[in-house]
Protein backbone atom coordinates (compact mmCIF):
# COMPACT_ATOMS: atom_id res chain seq x y z
CA UNK A 1 0.00 0.00 0.00
CA UNK A 2 3.04 2.41 0.44
CA UNK A 3 3.09 2.57 -2.86
CA UNK A 4 -0.29 3.80 -4.00
CA UNK A 5 -2.06 7.15 -4.44
CA UNK A 6 -4.73 6.96 -2.17
CA UNK A 7 -7.03 9.29 -3.85
CA UNK A 8 -5.98 7.96 -7.42
CA UNK A 9 -6.78 4.48 -6.47
CA UNK A 10 -10.29 5.27 -4.68
CA UNK A 11 -10.99 7.51 -8.09
CA UNK A 12 -10.51 4.58 -10.11
CA UNK A 13 -12.73 2.67 -7.89
CA UNK A 14 -15.44 5.18 -8.71
CA UNK A 15 -14.98 5.34 -11.96
CA UNK A 16 -14.96 1.68 -12.49
CA UNK A 17 -18.38 1.76 -10.81
CA UNK A 18 -19.96 4.12 -13.20
CA UNK A 19 -18.28 2.08 -15.87
CA UNK A 20 -19.88 -0.64 -15.00
CA UNK A 21 -23.30 1.08 -15.33
CA UNK A 22 -23.26 2.34 -18.22
CA UNK A 23 -26.01 1.97 -20.87
CA UNK A 24 -23.94 0.52 -24.06
CA UNK A 25 -22.42 -2.08 -21.75
CA UNK A 26 -26.01 -3.39 -20.30
CA UNK A 27 -28.84 -2.57 -22.51
CA UNK A 28 -28.31 -4.50 -25.74
CA UNK A 29 -29.09 -7.79 -24.72
CA UNK A 30 -32.52 -7.15 -23.35
CA UNK A 31 -34.02 -5.52 -26.74
CA UNK A 32 -37.20 -7.19 -27.54
CA UNK A 33 -38.43 -9.01 -30.39
CA UNK A 34 -39.32 -7.06 -33.25
CA UNK A 35 -43.08 -6.39 -32.95
CA UNK A 36 -45.95 -7.16 -35.79
CA UNK A 37 -46.68 -3.59 -35.63
CA UNK A 38 -44.84 -0.50 -34.25
CA UNK A 39 -42.14 0.24 -31.71
CA UNK A 40 -42.25 3.50 -29.85
CA UNK A 41 -39.39 4.06 -27.23
CA UNK A 42 -40.25 5.91 -24.41
CA UNK A 43 -38.31 6.98 -21.37
CA UNK A 44 -37.47 9.06 -18.56
CA UNK A 45 -33.83 9.86 -16.55
CA UNK A 46 -30.98 11.22 -16.26
CA UNK A 47 -29.48 8.02 -18.14
CA UNK A 48 -32.39 7.90 -20.27
CA UNK A 49 -31.29 9.40 -23.53
CA UNK A 50 -27.90 7.49 -23.08
CA UNK A 51 -30.30 4.53 -23.33
CA UNK A 52 -32.21 6.29 -26.08
CA UNK A 53 -28.69 6.26 -28.00
CA UNK A 54 -27.70 2.63 -27.29
CA UNK A 55 -31.11 1.19 -27.92
CA UNK A 56 -30.77 3.34 -31.60
CA UNK A 57 -27.73 1.85 -32.49
CA UNK A 58 -28.56 -2.04 -31.92
CA UNK A 59 -32.09 -1.88 -33.18
CA UNK A 60 -32.46 -3.37 -36.57
CA UNK A 61 -35.91 -1.84 -37.39
CA UNK A 62 -38.14 1.21 -37.60
CA UNK A 63 -38.99 3.08 -34.27
CA UNK A 64 -40.06 6.67 -33.04
CA UNK A 65 -40.56 7.99 -29.84
CA UNK A 66 -39.15 10.33 -27.22
CA UNK A 67 -37.29 10.18 -23.82
CA UNK A 68 -36.73 13.02 -20.98
CA UNK A 69 -33.47 13.59 -19.42
CA UNK A 70 -32.05 16.57 -16.97
CA UNK A 71 -30.29 19.60 -18.89
CA UNK A 72 -27.26 18.79 -19.99
CA UNK A 73 -27.74 15.10 -20.33
CA UNK A 74 -28.67 15.38 -23.97
CA UNK A 75 -27.25 12.70 -26.26
CA UNK A 76 -28.42 12.91 -30.11
CA UNK A 77 -30.21 10.67 -31.49
CA UNK A 78 -31.61 10.31 -35.50
CA UNK A 79 -34.84 8.53 -34.64
CA UNK A 80 -35.83 9.12 -30.50
CA UNK A 81 -36.64 13.03 -29.58
CA UNK A 82 -34.70 13.89 -26.74
CA UNK A 83 -36.04 16.37 -24.44
CA UNK A 84 -34.11 18.13 -21.72
CA UNK A 85 -35.82 19.32 -18.16
CA UNK A 86 -34.87 20.34 -14.34
CA UNK A 87 -34.19 18.21 -11.54
CA UNK A 88 -34.31 18.17 -8.76
CA UNK A 89 -37.31 20.22 -8.92
CA UNK A 90 -39.58 19.90 -11.76
CA UNK A 91 -40.13 22.56 -14.63
CA UNK A 92 -42.50 23.58 -17.44
CA UNK A 93 -40.49 21.53 -19.87
CA UNK A 94 -40.72 18.13 -17.71
CA UNK A 95 -44.58 19.09 -17.78
CA UNK A 96 -43.98 19.37 -21.46
CA UNK A 97 -42.28 16.53 -22.04
CA UNK A 98 -44.68 14.34 -20.00
CA UNK A 99 -47.47 15.13 -22.28
CA UNK A 100 -45.15 14.61 -25.57
CA UNK A 101 -44.71 11.21 -24.04
CA UNK A 102 -47.89 10.36 -23.57
CA UNK A 103 -49.13 11.57 -26.95
CA UNK A 104 -46.49 9.07 -28.50
CA UNK A 105 -48.26 6.27 -27.31
CA UNK A 106 -51.48 7.29 -27.89
CA UNK A 107 -53.63 5.39 -30.18
CA UNK A 108 -51.69 1.93 -29.80
CA UNK A 109 -52.88 -1.38 -31.07
CA UNK A 110 -52.06 -4.99 -29.61
CA UNK A 111 -49.57 -5.45 -32.28
CA UNK A 112 -47.69 -2.66 -31.11
CA UNK A 113 -44.52 -2.68 -28.65
CA UNK A 114 -43.65 0.18 -26.19
CA UNK A 115 -40.12 0.06 -24.65
CA UNK A 116 -39.83 2.31 -21.56
CA UNK A 117 -36.24 3.56 -21.03
CA UNK A 118 -36.38 4.51 -16.61
CA UNK A 119 -33.39 5.68 -14.60
CA UNK A 120 -33.20 7.52 -11.59
CA UNK A 121 -34.42 11.73 -11.54
CA UNK A 122 -37.38 10.34 -13.50
CA UNK A 123 -39.68 11.15 -11.08
CA UNK A 124 -39.00 15.03 -11.22
CA UNK A 125 -38.41 14.87 -15.16
CA UNK A 126 -41.85 13.10 -15.91
CA UNK A 127 -43.86 15.32 -14.01
CA UNK A 128 -47.17 15.67 -14.74
CA UNK A 129 -49.76 16.66 -11.79
CA UNK A 130 -53.24 15.72 -11.01
CA UNK A 131 -55.87 17.77 -12.77
CA UNK A 132 -56.30 20.46 -9.47
CA UNK A 133 -52.54 20.65 -8.88
CA UNK A 134 -50.63 23.29 -10.34
CA UNK A 135 -47.12 22.86 -11.38
CA UNK A 136 -46.11 25.28 -8.69
CA UNK A 137 -47.98 22.94 -6.42
CA UNK A 138 -45.68 20.08 -7.60
CA UNK A 139 -42.43 22.21 -7.09
CA UNK A 140 -43.77 23.33 -3.93
CA UNK A 141 -44.15 19.37 -2.92
CA UNK A 142 -41.19 18.49 -4.36
CA UNK A 143 -38.92 21.06 -2.34
CA UNK A 144 -40.75 20.10 0.58
CA UNK A 145 -40.20 16.28 0.55
CA UNK A 146 -37.01 16.91 -0.42
CA UNK A 147 -36.08 18.79 2.86
CA UNK A 148 -38.68 16.54 4.87
CA UNK A 149 -35.64 13.62 5.61
CA UNK A 150 -37.94 11.37 4.22
CA UNK A 151 -36.17 8.34 2.58
CA UNK A 152 -36.45 7.71 -1.40
CA UNK A 153 -39.10 5.31 -1.13
CA UNK A 154 -41.27 7.31 0.93
CA UNK A 155 -40.97 10.49 -1.29
CA UNK A 156 -42.01 8.33 -4.31
CA UNK A 157 -44.66 7.34 -2.20
CA UNK A 158 -46.20 10.38 -2.01
CA UNK A 159 -45.16 11.46 -6.15
CA UNK A 160 -47.17 8.50 -7.52
CA UNK A 161 -50.42 9.68 -5.81
CA UNK A 162 -50.33 13.04 -6.48
CA UNK A 163 -49.27 11.82 -10.61
CA UNK A 164 -50.99 11.57 -13.54
CA UNK A 165 -48.42 9.35 -15.22
CA UNK A 166 -46.67 7.31 -12.57
CA UNK A 167 -47.76 4.75 -10.51
CA UNK A 168 -48.43 2.75 -13.39
CA UNK A 169 -50.88 5.33 -15.33
CA UNK A 170 -47.94 5.82 -17.86
CA UNK A 171 -48.24 1.93 -19.05
CA UNK A 172 -51.78 1.88 -18.56
CA UNK A 173 -52.25 4.56 -21.43
CA UNK A 174 -50.10 2.16 -23.75
CA UNK A 175 -52.82 -0.10 -23.61
CA UNK A 176 -53.36 -3.06 -25.26
CA UNK A 177 -49.50 -2.73 -26.41
CA UNK A 178 -47.24 -4.83 -25.16
CA UNK A 179 -44.85 -2.58 -22.94
CA UNK A 180 -41.25 -3.60 -22.22
CA UNK A 181 -39.48 -1.16 -19.37
CA UNK A 182 -35.82 -1.19 -18.96
CA UNK A 183 -34.59 -0.38 -15.78
CA UNK A 184 -31.04 1.26 -14.38
CA UNK A 185 -31.56 0.77 -10.25
CA UNK A 186 -31.16 4.03 -8.36
CA UNK A 187 -32.88 2.90 -5.23
CA UNK A 188 -32.52 0.83 -2.56
CA UNK A 189 -33.97 -2.72 -2.46
CA UNK A 190 -34.13 -2.53 -6.63
CA UNK A 191 -37.99 -2.11 -6.66
CA UNK A 192 -39.33 -1.29 -9.90
CA UNK A 193 -42.22 1.01 -7.97
CA UNK A 194 -39.23 3.69 -6.73
CA UNK A 195 -37.24 3.71 -9.74
CA UNK A 196 -38.84 7.38 -11.63
CA UNK A 197 -41.79 6.31 -9.05
CA UNK A 198 -43.04 3.68 -11.45
CA UNK A 199 -44.24 5.14 -14.18
CA UNK A 200 -45.15 1.63 -15.87
CA UNK A 201 -45.37 -0.59 -12.60
CA UNK A 202 -48.43 -1.16 -10.62
CA UNK A 203 -48.46 0.83 -7.46
CA UNK A 204 -49.60 -1.81 -4.29
CA UNK A 205 -49.32 1.38 -1.70
CA UNK A 206 -52.03 3.97 -1.08
CA UNK A 207 -53.01 7.61 -0.33
CA UNK A 208 -53.54 6.74 2.87
CA UNK A 209 -50.13 5.22 3.09
CA UNK A 210 -48.99 8.58 1.06
CA UNK A 211 -50.66 10.58 4.02
CA UNK A 212 -49.41 9.03 7.16
CA UNK A 213 -46.34 9.79 5.40
CA UNK A 214 -46.78 13.70 5.26
CA UNK A 215 -48.59 13.72 8.94
CA UNK A 216 -45.12 11.89 10.20
CA UNK A 217 -42.47 13.78 8.54
CA UNK A 218 -44.42 17.19 8.78
CA UNK A 219 -44.56 17.65 5.42
CA UNK A 220 -46.88 20.89 5.00
CA UNK A 221 -48.48 20.42 1.29
CA UNK A 222 -50.28 22.54 -0.96
CA UNK A 223 -54.17 22.37 -0.31
CA UNK A 224 -55.20 20.43 -3.62
CA UNK A 225 -52.40 17.70 -2.84
CA UNK A 226 -53.70 17.40 0.12
CA UNK A 227 -57.48 17.38 -1.39
CA UNK A 228 -56.10 14.81 -3.84
CA UNK A 229 -54.92 12.48 -0.58
CA UNK A 230 -57.45 13.09 1.45
CA UNK A 231 -60.27 12.54 -1.37
CA UNK A 232 -58.56 8.68 -2.50
CA UNK A 233 -59.03 10.35 -6.06
CA UNK A 234 -54.72 10.03 -6.31
CA UNK A 235 -55.49 6.48 -6.40
CA UNK A 236 -52.85 5.20 -8.38
CA UNK A 237 -52.92 1.61 -11.13
CA UNK A 238 -53.33 -1.46 -8.88
CA UNK A 239 -51.61 -4.68 -9.04
CA UNK A 240 -54.16 -6.75 -11.26
CA UNK A 241 -54.89 -4.21 -13.12
CA UNK A 242 -55.93 -5.31 -16.84
CA UNK A 243 -54.10 -2.72 -18.04
CA UNK A 244 -51.15 -3.45 -17.14
CA UNK A 245 -51.13 -7.54 -18.48
CA UNK A 246 -49.16 -7.09 -20.72
CA UNK A 247 -46.33 -4.92 -18.64
CA UNK A 248 -42.80 -6.66 -18.32
CA UNK A 249 -40.08 -4.63 -16.73
CA UNK A 250 -36.18 -6.03 -16.71
CA UNK A 251 -33.46 -4.65 -14.27
CA UNK A 252 -30.33 -4.19 -16.51
CA UNK A 253 -27.83 -2.98 -14.21
CA UNK A 254 -27.76 -2.08 -10.76
CA UNK A 255 -25.77 -0.55 -7.58
CA UNK A 256 -24.72 -4.15 -6.67
CA UNK A 257 -23.43 -4.22 -10.00
CA UNK A 258 -21.54 -1.48 -9.65
CA UNK A 259 -19.95 -2.35 -6.41
CA UNK A 260 -19.10 -5.81 -7.72
CA UNK A 261 -16.72 -3.86 -10.61
CA UNK A 262 -15.73 -1.80 -7.78
CA UNK A 263 -14.27 -4.74 -5.95
CA UNK A 264 -12.76 -6.29 -8.85
CA UNK A 265 -10.91 -3.05 -9.60
CA UNK A 266 -9.19 -2.85 -5.88
CA UNK A 267 -7.80 -6.55 -6.18
CA UNK A 268 -6.74 -5.61 -9.77
CA UNK A 269 -5.16 -3.06 -7.66
CA UNK A 270 -4.09 -5.45 -4.62
CA UNK A 271 -6.71 -3.80 -2.31
CA UNK A 272 -8.92 -6.60 -0.30
CA UNK A 273 -12.51 -5.21 -0.69
CA UNK A 274 -15.86 -5.68 1.30
CA UNK A 275 -18.57 -4.63 0.05
CA UNK A 276 -20.59 -4.13 3.44
CA UNK A 277 -24.11 -3.57 1.65
CA UNK A 278 -25.83 -1.83 -1.17
CA UNK A 279 -29.26 -0.03 -0.17
CA UNK A 280 -27.59 1.78 3.05
CA UNK A 281 -29.93 4.25 4.33
CA UNK A 282 -30.87 6.86 7.21
CA UNK A 283 -29.67 10.64 8.15
CA UNK A 284 -26.05 10.94 5.48
CA UNK A 285 -24.31 12.02 9.05
CA UNK A 286 -25.41 9.08 11.11
CA UNK A 287 -24.02 6.77 8.46
CA UNK A 288 -20.48 8.95 8.47
CA UNK A 289 -20.50 8.36 12.23
CA UNK A 290 -21.05 4.74 11.66
CA UNK A 291 -18.82 3.89 9.31
CA UNK A 292 -16.33 5.94 10.77
CA UNK A 293 -16.49 3.32 13.86
CA UNK A 294 -15.74 0.64 11.70
CA UNK A 295 -12.79 2.17 9.83
CA UNK A 296 -11.06 2.41 13.19
CA UNK A 297 -11.97 -0.54 14.41
CA UNK A 298 -10.63 -2.36 11.20
CA UNK A 299 -7.37 0.13 11.53
CA UNK A 300 -6.56 0.02 15.01
CA UNK A 301 -7.65 -3.59 16.00
CA UNK A 302 -7.89 -5.57 12.72
CA UNK A 303 -11.54 -6.10 13.29
CA UNK A 304 -13.37 -7.26 11.52
CA UNK A 305 -11.07 -7.23 8.37
CA UNK A 306 -7.32 -6.58 8.72
CA UNK A 307 -5.90 -3.82 6.46
CA UNK A 308 -5.00 -3.25 3.85
CA UNK A 309 -8.72 -3.28 2.59
CA UNK A 310 -11.39 -1.08 1.45
CA UNK A 311 -15.02 -0.61 2.32
CA UNK A 312 -17.24 -0.32 -0.16
CA UNK A 313 -21.35 0.60 0.16
CA UNK A 314 -23.81 1.51 -2.02
CA UNK A 315 -27.65 2.99 -0.98
CA UNK A 316 -29.06 6.54 -0.85
CA UNK A 317 -28.78 8.21 2.75
CA UNK A 318 -31.16 11.36 3.23
CA UNK A 319 -30.12 14.95 4.64
CA UNK A 320 -32.49 16.60 6.96
CA UNK A 321 -31.94 20.33 5.95
CA UNK A 322 -31.14 22.34 9.16
CA UNK A 323 -28.69 24.96 7.75
CA UNK A 324 -27.80 27.27 5.08
CA UNK A 325 -24.87 25.33 2.79
CA UNK A 326 -24.49 23.97 -0.26
CA UNK A 327 -23.69 19.96 0.83
CA UNK A 328 -25.66 16.83 -1.28
CA UNK A 329 -25.70 13.83 0.63
CA UNK A 330 -22.39 12.25 -0.35
CA UNK A 331 -20.43 15.55 1.31
CA UNK A 332 -22.67 15.87 4.19
CA UNK A 333 -21.48 11.52 4.85
CA UNK A 334 -17.90 12.51 4.04
CA UNK A 335 -17.59 15.13 6.46
CA UNK A 336 -19.51 13.86 9.07
CA UNK A 337 -16.79 10.30 9.05
CA UNK A 338 -14.14 12.78 8.86
CA UNK A 339 -15.47 14.79 12.34
CA UNK A 340 -15.82 11.21 13.82
CA UNK A 341 -12.24 9.81 12.55
CA UNK A 342 -10.31 13.17 13.74
CA UNK A 343 -7.30 12.59 11.09
CA UNK A 344 -7.00 9.04 12.18
CA UNK A 345 -4.04 8.07 9.87
CA UNK A 346 -4.06 5.65 7.08
CA UNK A 347 -7.81 6.09 6.44
CA UNK A 348 -8.88 7.62 3.31
CA UNK A 349 -11.99 7.90 2.11
CA UNK A 350 -14.34 8.91 -1.14
CA UNK A 351 -18.41 9.56 -1.50
CA UNK A 352 -19.93 10.61 -4.79
CA UNK A 353 -23.07 10.08 -6.63
CA UNK A 354 -22.91 8.36 -9.58
CA UNK A 355 -24.75 10.41 -12.12
CA UNK A 356 -22.25 13.31 -11.13
CA UNK A 357 -24.72 15.18 -9.44
CA UNK A 358 -24.62 15.19 -5.38
CA UNK A 359 -27.35 17.28 -4.28
CA UNK A 360 -27.75 20.29 -6.52
CA UNK A 361 -24.38 20.99 -7.84
CA UNK A 362 -23.07 19.76 -10.30
CA UNK A 363 -20.59 18.27 -8.19
CA UNK A 364 -20.50 14.34 -7.75
CA UNK A 365 -18.78 14.35 -3.96
CA UNK A 366 -15.46 14.72 -2.46
CA UNK A 367 -12.15 13.12 -1.04
CA UNK A 368 -11.07 12.86 2.71
CA UNK A 369 -7.56 12.71 3.53
CA UNK A 370 -5.89 12.12 7.30
CA UNK A 371 -5.24 15.60 7.19
CA UNK A 372 -8.32 17.48 5.71
CA UNK A 373 -9.46 18.31 8.92
CA UNK A 374 -6.48 19.95 9.87
CA UNK A 375 -6.34 21.81 6.20
CA UNK A 376 -9.53 22.81 7.12
CA UNK A 377 -8.44 24.52 10.63
CA UNK A 378 -5.32 26.10 8.96
CA UNK A 379 -7.98 28.20 6.88
CA UNK A 380 -10.33 28.98 9.36
CA UNK A 381 -12.53 26.44 8.19
CA UNK A 382 -14.41 24.63 11.53
CA UNK A 383 -15.52 21.64 10.31
CA UNK A 384 -18.39 20.52 12.76
CA UNK A 385 -19.68 24.39 12.05
CA UNK A 386 -19.92 23.36 8.44
CA UNK A 387 -22.02 20.19 9.03
CA UNK A 388 -23.86 21.96 11.23
CA UNK A 389 -24.74 24.44 8.27
CA UNK A 390 -24.82 21.21 5.71
CA UNK A 391 -22.21 22.88 3.89
CA UNK A 392 -20.49 19.57 2.69
CA UNK A 393 -19.38 21.23 -0.45
CA UNK A 394 -18.48 24.58 0.27
CA UNK A 395 -16.46 22.98 3.17
CA UNK A 396 -14.44 20.24 0.25
CA UNK A 397 -14.69 23.04 -2.20
CA UNK A 398 -12.08 25.07 0.36
CA UNK A 399 -9.62 22.02 0.25
CA UNK A 400 -9.59 21.35 -3.24
CA UNK A 401 -10.58 17.81 -2.79
CA UNK A 402 -14.27 18.34 -4.67
CA UNK A 403 -14.88 15.68 -7.25
CA UNK A 404 -16.49 16.67 -10.79
CA UNK A 405 -17.39 14.27 -13.49
CA UNK A 406 -19.71 15.98 -15.50
CA UNK A 407 -22.60 14.33 -16.68
CA UNK A 408 -21.90 10.46 -15.94
CA UNK A 409 -24.76 9.43 -18.23
CA UNK A 410 -25.82 6.95 -15.62
CA UNK A 411 -27.21 6.74 -12.03
CA UNK A 412 -27.05 3.54 -9.60
CA UNK A 413 -27.31 5.93 -6.54
CA UNK A 414 -24.46 6.48 -4.19
CA UNK A 415 -20.85 5.05 -3.60
CA UNK A 416 -18.69 5.38 -0.81
CA UNK A 417 -15.52 3.77 -0.26
CA UNK A 418 -13.27 3.95 2.65
CA UNK A 419 -9.33 3.01 1.95
CA UNK A 420 -7.42 1.82 5.27
CA UNK A 421 -3.67 1.21 4.55
CA UNK A 422 -3.10 -0.09 7.90
CA UNK A 423 -0.95 2.62 9.38
CA UNK A 424 -2.93 3.22 12.06
CA UNK A 425 -1.23 3.03 15.26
Amino acid sequence: MSTQNPRALLRSLFDAAIAAAQPALCLPKFLPEPPRGRLVVIGAGKASAAMARVFEDHWPGPLSGAVVTRYGYRVPCRRIEILEAAHPVPDEAGLAASRRILGAVAGLTADDTVVCLVSGGGSALLTLPLDGISLADKQAVNRELLRSGANICEMNTVRRHLSAIKGGRLAAACHPARVVTLLISDVPGDNPIDIASGPTVPDPTTCADALALVKRYGMNLPASAMEALESGRGESVKPGDPRLARAETHLITTPQIALEAAADAARAAGVTPYILGDAIEGEARDAGKVLAGLARQVATRGQPFAAPCVLLSGGETTVTLRGQGRGGRNVEFLLSLGIALDGLPGVHALAGDTDGVDGVEEIAGAYLAPDSLKRAWERGIRPKDALADNDGHGFFGALGDAIVTGPTLTNVNDFRAILIDGGAP
